[in-house]
């Protein structure tokens, strides 16, 4: 199969997403660019099961929404022009991951960003957590509020919608999704006991 590591990674993220509870049912997406620096990237399929998804499933495309694989009766994520916008606008971009994370998502809600709470916060995801102006689910404004809040950074939250973690790589940007909701946990949960003091 064409493309085959890239898409068993996919897969092998997505599934660990869902067990995380990172995401709800269908929700969420993950995209990684082929070849690097390639127009081309494969992203997961709309709609289908995560723990029973398979590397088969994964649909290839390019950025401009021209379909390289798709398979029989599948189509790719709703959310692949926020993908290909990010991976126009950003060549150090290579993965991209896009949760519904609650914690995270409950500020994305209050269009609040999540402030730097925590250290680990500076190294993994370069500071503080912004706010995508909100766009409807499925957009290219969507995609176009999204690489503007990310501007340089590793991460956003999307305003009443969710989570996106950017890298250079699909574990790595993992990583970065999961820090950005246990950054909003903790905020969350400081926030119910006191004020949380904000590191400069």
């Amino acid at each position: 199969m064409k493309y085959q590591k890239v898409r068993d990674s996919i897969v092998n993220y997505s599934k660990q997403m869902y067990q995380d509870k990172l995401v709800s049912a269908t929700s969420g997406n993950i995209s990684v660019r082929v070849n690097n620096t390639s127009d081309i990237f494969a992203i997961t399929p709309s709609s289908e099961n995560y723990m029973t998804l398979t590397a088969d499933r994964i649909v290839i495309m390019k950025t401009s929404g021209e379909i390289v694989y798709c398979p029989e009766n599948g189509r790719p994520s709703s959310e692949w022009k926020m993908h290909a916008k990010i991976f126009e606008r950003r060549s150090d971009v290579q993965a991209i991951v896009h949760t519904h994370s609650p914690y995270a998502t409950s500020f994305a809600v209050l269009r609040e960003y999540i402030p730097v709470i925590l250290i680990e916060m500076i190294p993994w995801l370069g500071g503080s957590i912004p706010v995508a102006e909100y766009a409807p689910a499925g957009s290219s404004e969507l995609g176009d509020k999204t690489v503007e809040a990310l501007g340089k950074r590793n991460g956003c939250i999307l305003a009443n919608h969710g989570v996106v973690a950017v890298a250079s790589d699909i574990n790595l940007a993992y990583v970065r999704a999961s820090y950005i909701e246990d950054a909003g946990k903790i905020y969350h949960l400081s926030r119910t006991v006191g004020t949380p003091i904000i590191l400069n």
